[in-house]
């Protein structure tokens, strides 16, 4: 798949990052050192920003910062370190992710009104940010189109996408936004969805090759790619 098409993701079965280094910073988190926590959430706080660039609702760019989004996040995570001590033994990061994916919902819900609370009310938090993970894909893959020869056909262009990424599986869209597009680590991702690790990675490597064929189908979008 076309370089163009897709931003740079991790590939199907790269080294892991590594987190033992960061063992004994979690270990004091969990006994209640807010400076240690800070700290740590300053360097997930890039990664965190990706997740809310990929998550925010399109009809919110510009009148939300992502930045303000994330620190919102770190606040309502502080208070609530208790429940980080309850979810062992979850990796600190999803569980940030985890804060920030309901700081999301209630800035949708808030701002797009109470529909998405009543249809999805009953849903854990992934279940809630994965069920918007098509249009979210759909507007990122469309980003190449900026000229205004491809505003013109943007729109229409991606419809038929998200329709397309809609007969994708559930579970591997959900794996190849969180591989490709939010850039977890293969570990992480089977932690977010409860994957087996090695079955979190053979579906990664199944999805990009489902994702060609499912955009192959969509009536111009290569060749608006290739003049992008």
């Amino acid at each position: 798949m076309s370089d163009s098409v897709l931003p740079p993701g991790k590939p199907a079965d790269g080294a892991e990052v590594p987190d033992g280094e960061v063992d004994d910073r979690v270990q004091s988190v969990l006994a209640g050192d807010q400076t240690v926590f800070a700290a740590l959430y300053a360097e997930y706080r890039p990664r965190l920003l990706r997740m809310v660039a990929f998550r925010l609702d399109p009809r919110l760019r510009g009148r939300i910062d992502p930045e303000d989004v994330v620190q919102d996040a770190y606040v309502d995570a502080a208070r609530r370190l208790d429940a980080f001590r309850t979810s062992q033994p979850m990796s600190m990061f999803v569980w940030l992710r985890l804060i920030l994916g309901q700081t999301l919902i209630d800035l949708h819900r808030h701002h797009l009104g109470v529909q998405k609370r009543d249809a999805h009310r009953d849903q854990s938090i992934q279940a809630r940010l994965s069920g918007d993970t098509s249009m979210s894909m759909s507007f990122h893959l469309m980003g190449h189109l900026s000229t205004p020869s491809q505003l013109a056909v943007r729109a229409e262009l991606s419809q038929l996408v998200s329709r397309a990424l809609e007969e994708m599986n559930p579970i591997d869209r959900e794996v190849l936004a969180l591989r490709h597009f939010e850039e977890l680590t293969n570990k992480e991702v089977s932690e977010v969805l409860g994957l087996d690790r090695k079955a979190a990675s053979i579906r990664y490597v199944r999805a990009l090759a489902r994702l060609k064929e499912v955009l192959q189908s969509v009536p111009g979008f290569f060749d608006n790619a290739s003049r992008g």
